[in-house]
């Protein structure tokens, strides 16, 4: 699977969040939860200052590697930190280096396909933060660029 590296600046993300692990049972059902949550309950709309349109799952705070719980997030990318979070969960994307991958597909199954090839990748993760950034609604035929975190 090919990657550049790529460095980027930090970024503020809003969105709603949830603790999970890529062995629980439910892992799929708190995702899709949180993806629900935040396009059909009106999070997505409601969230002040966005940066653009696209939205963004986030993999952050983990207690080891990709077997150990950690904390997902479903969000957008902001142009400020919101004053009031008002049930938002809020984080700093940070700046630095990163494996970006860009994947087409369906939205579910391309993704899935290759967070597994991910793991299987010798790569200096630093299990600080990943993150999907997708580039538009197609839910068939998507452009998703995925981004691990790497030690400098």
């Amino acid at each position: 699977m090919e990657y550049e590296i790529v460095t980027l600046k930090e970024k503020i993300a809003v969105g709603v969040s949830a603790r999970t692990n890529n062995t629980s049972p439910d892992m799929g059902a708190v995702i899709g939860g949180l993806w629900d949550s935040f396009f059909n309950k009106g999070i997505y709309a409601s969230i002040p200052d966005k940066a653009d349109a696209k939205a963004l799952g986030i993999y952050t705070e983990y207690d080891g590697d990709e077997t150990a719980d950690y904390t997902v997030m479903v969000a957008c990318e902001t142009t400020k930190e919101p004053s009031v979070a008002d049930g938002y969960s809020v984080l700093r994307i940070p700046a630095g280096r990163y494996a970006k991958f860009v994947i087409h597909g369906d939205m579910v199954q391309a993704v899935g396909a290759a967070w597994q090839e991910i793991w299987q990748m010798d790569l200096p993760r630093t299990f600080q933060c990943d993150f999907e950034e997708y580039q538009d609604e197609r839910m068939e035929d998507a452009e998703i660029h995925i981004y691990v975190g790497l030690y400098p």
